[in-house]
């Protein structure tokens, strides 16, 4: 059942990001180019999201459980470091060049774009080179 859910969920968070818009690259990139032809439609979408996840969240806080029953697992990290900001920045870089975050590209993927999997699979391969390195850190 917990698996079902999460797939309706799921499903229901990828027709809101084709919904919105942030499944095309095009507009992604019109969102960021400041410079040039700007496209401040994403802005509201952020808006909207920024302001249903801090609402969630505050609600989530005083939780001890999800309301499917799972233990509640927040990340107690409040601190910014090193890491957090190269990976900002390498995900704001990526975001930029391709017009894909994460979420949008596995949709887009899904829905058969071309573009959407080279972006997943360099995604992966990105994820893979931090483990490994990761590993590798911990280990020194």
């Amino acid at each position: 059942m917990l698996n079902f859910n999460a797939f309706l969920v799921g499903l229901l968070f990828g027709l809101g990001l084709i919904i919105s818009g942030m499944t095309d690259p095009a507009k992604v990139i019109g969102f960021l180019d400041l410079a040039g032809d700007w496209n401040p439609s994403l802005a509201f979408v952020m808006a909207g999201a920024i302001l249903i996840g801090a609402i969630a969240f505050n609600i989530a806080k005083k939780r001890q459980r999800t309301l499917l029953g799972t233990p509640m697992q927040l990340s107690s990290v409040t601190k910014l470091d090193k890491g957090l900001v190269i990976g900002s920045l390498v995900f704001g870089i990526g975001w930029g060049m391709s017009g894909f975050c994460p979420g949008p590209a596995v949709v887009s993927a899904a829905a058969g774009q071309p573009k959407a999997w080279i972006f997943v699979v360099a995604m992966l391969a990105g994820m893979a080179l931090y483990a490994v390195l990761e590993r590798r850190g911990r280990s020194d």
